[in-house]
């Protein structure tokens, strides 16, 4: 071989063994007890501080806070639990319980624990990230921690990988489902795909009860089925004052709520968010004043 070709061969072997993606990793995965996954990476990202709202501040869902509260506990405790798929109204909560269920559990002595020492550990994946979950629970399978996989705000507008990748994963596969990993979602679908797709697949099926149970099945595949339902005035209320509380506003009752369902009319909605958005909005400007 020509010598004189040796340093041009090294810079091309250098440039292609940066352009390959590093091998998958859970390096750092007992630091912290929050991660987003960075599939392009194969990293999970540590996140120090959970952005979230204590669960018995959350109003006007006492059924379904109980139900995951309770299948969150046996989790972390080594027993059997189901996958878990929450649904419905906007702002009424469904990604804060995930959120404040997976803090609570994590506590010791009513304290958060020291950073990596939780019982369980909480990864966020996006939607279109969900292709990439056989690889994430090929690393997780082998890992002493248990796992609780987020995916909030999940959709699909079309049948992808990513709708058949969820489909395995939930099933288990061959390998099944690891037993150290839950998997919890958020929707405002019920269904989780648009009502004129499941319509469009029994219209063109040879079989159409068959299609549309297809579609309809990703959704039975979740042993824990949440609904959220939009909130009347008094649920409201109960929101708003229990908000305030948390938050010692010098305030009286008659002027919050008269003030709150002012900010209510002009969001043109009532939910848990816009509860917590007004609140947030009234401690600055007492604040100020």
């Amino acid at each position: 071989m020509d010598q004189t070709l040796l340093p041009t061969l090294d810079r091309i072997a250098s440039a292609l063994e940066r352009l390959s993606p590093p091998p998958a990793t859970l390096d750092g995965v007992d630091g912290a007890d929050a991660f987003v996954w960075l599939p392009e990476r194969g990293r999970l990202l540590p996140i120090p501080h959970v952005a979230h709202v204590p669960v018995d501040l959350l109003q006007g869902i006492d059924l379904q806070r109980r139900i995951l509260l309770e299948n969150t506990r046996h989790f972390a405790h080594g027993l059997p639990a189901n996958n878990a798929m929450l649904w419905g109204a906007r702002g009424m909560g469904k990604s804060s319980l995930v959120k404040g269920a997976h803090a609570l559990v994590n506590q010791v002595d009513g304290r958060p624990c020291t950073p990596g020492a939780g019982r369980v550990a909480l990864i966020e994946i996006q939607r279109e990230d969900l292709t990439s979950l056989p690889l994430l629970l090929s690393l997780l399978r082998e890992n002493p921690r248990r796992f609780i996989l987020f995916c909030d705000d999940l959709s699909f507008e079309k049948e992808d990988r990513d709708y058949k990748a969820l489909k395995s994963v939930l099933d288990g596969g061959i390998a099944g489902r690891p037993e150290n990993v839950l998997f919890y979602a958020t929707s405002n679908r019920r269904h989780l795909m648009p009502r004129d797709m499941i319509e469009n697949e029994r219209a063109t099926a040879i079989n159409p009860s068959e299609a549309t149970e297809e579609k309809v099945s990703l959704s039975d595949r979740f042993g824990l089925w949440l609904g959220f339902h939009a909130c009347e005035q008094d649920t409201y209320a109960d929101m708003v004052k229990t908000y305030a509380r948390a938050r010692n506003l010098p305030i009286t009752g008659d002027a919050l709520l008269a003030r709150a369902n002012e900010w209510a009319i002009t969001r043109g909605s009532r939910s848990g968010r816009v509860a917590y958005q007004f609140v947030e909005a009234l401690t600055a400007e007492l604040a100020a004043h």
